[in-house]
């Protein structure tokens, strides 16, 4: 069996919402700058209105000589032009099953783009060699990797784009999915550094109001996605220390690995990070320096299904948790069901960003009374839905 073709597919559809679909964003590195601070920056698509939120995505499909194909995405244009101009050269003529081969050729030749767009690249095609893998062999990629060690895995609901800044419209929804199964929701906090005392006390008052609307046993994990400096959290660590938060996650940027490891000799809540991490490499620096509780691989960004495995078993020999980031949930369900549940206990469900990101899937993942479970499909089960593609254009062609 040999790769035929390569093909970009850049989809449009419109989405129906209740309300806006973003309603408040969280707080970013950037915001450092006063000019930053205020803007929304959301992402996913575009709010027509109050009901309809308009999306494009582009996906990756490789064909090959024996009519077995496999898709890979969404992923943002800018990486898809990265495939059809570096990476389909190495694809085309060669057997798609020798995914080893395929990544480890794709990952030498492209030695000014080991992390950055340029993985997220070389992931969307391992991923989509998997799918086709799965496709060919007619099983779900995680029967092909030993699994599953279980049939389904507990969901942690991930509040991203929800409102945190008023404390009845967060104790209201906080109830509502633990009422749906959830017994663990991550929200995000909206103020850093610069925000002063008073952003501290707001961000004091979000963990309060969790703890308070969730009652003693669920867990709350808590993201400050890479917007905080050591001090800041550690001084924010001191003040939700009572309210028992499962982790703090991304406290600061990724490269600042001896900065995790300083935060986590003063703290005792555990660390969460490394989604904006790649690779093995990338992974073992901070398991070297004993700087993270819980590791969190995105699939379509870290280097896809095959590296994302590599990064596990390295964990696993530091006895870490590893759960895949939510970016990717129809790939990371795969991945979940195969690892031992110690290691990695549950599977992050982006709430609003799995609308968005699964939105042209004709079979996307849905958690049910709190607990996800992967298809038993093929693949990874990467069929787009014809009804949802209001417009297609195949690019870089």
């Amino acid at each position: 069996m040999q790769i035929t073709t390569v093909r970009l597919r850049r989809l449009r559809g419109t989405m129906r919402t209740d309300g806006p679909m973003w309603e408040e964003r969280l707080v970013r590195p950037i915001d450092i700058y006063a000019e930053y601070r205020g803007r929304p920056d959301f992402e996913g698509g575009v709010q027509l209105d109050t009901g309809r939120f308009r999306i494009e995505a582009c996906f990756v499909e490789i064909d090959t000589d024996e009519g077995v194909s496999g898709i890979g995405g969404p992923l943002p244009e800018s990486v898809a032009a990265i495939i059809a101009w570096k990476l389909r050269p190495i694809l085309l003529g060669r057997d798609p099953i020798a995914t080893e081969t395929l990544w480890d050729q794709m990952h030498r030749i492209m030695v000014h783009g080991r992390q950055g767009e340029t993985m997220l690249a070389i992931s969307a095609v391992d991923c989509a060699l998997w799918d086709l893998k799965g496709r060919w062999l007619g099983q779900p990629v995680h029967r092909l990797i030993g699994g599953p060690t279980r049939d389904a895995i507990p969901a942690y609901a991930s509040m991203l784009g929800f409102d945190v800044l008023d404390p009845g419209r967060v104790r209201a929804r906080a109830q509502a999915f633990k009422a749906a199964g959830y017994t663990a929701q991550k929200w995000f906090f909206r103020h850093g550094p610069m925000s002063g005392p008073e952003g501290m006390g707001k961000n004091v008052e979000l963990v309060r109001t969790l703890r308070d609307a969730l009652g003693p046993d669920d867990d709350i994990m808590l993201d400050c996605w890479q917007a905080m400096d050591v001090p800041y959290v550690i001084e924010l660590a001191r003040r939700i220390a009572e309210y028992r938060p499962r982790w703090l996650e991304e406290c600061v940027m990724p490269d600042r690995v001896d900065s995790y490891r300083r935060i986590k000799d003063k703290i005792s809540i555990p660390l969460a990070g490394a989604e904006h991490e790649y690779t093995r490499w990338g992974f073992k620096r901070f398991i070297d320096a004993g700087a993270l509780d819980v590791l969190q691989p995105d699939i379509y960004w870290c280097g896809g299904f095959s590296e994302t495995l590599k990064i596990a078993a390295l964990a696993t020999t530091h006895d870490l948790i590893v759960i895949p980031h939510g970016h990717s949930t129809n790939a990371g369900i795969h991945f979940s069901v195969t690892q031992s549940p110690i290691h990695t206990p549950w599977q992050e469900y982006l709430v609003k960003w799995n609308d968005i990101h699964q939105y042209f899937l004709a079979h996307p993942v849905r958690p049910v009374g709190g607990m996800l479970a992967p298809h038993d499909l093929p693949g990874m089960a990467m069929q787009l839905d014809p009804a949802k593609i209001e417009e297609e254009a195949e690019i870089f062609s």
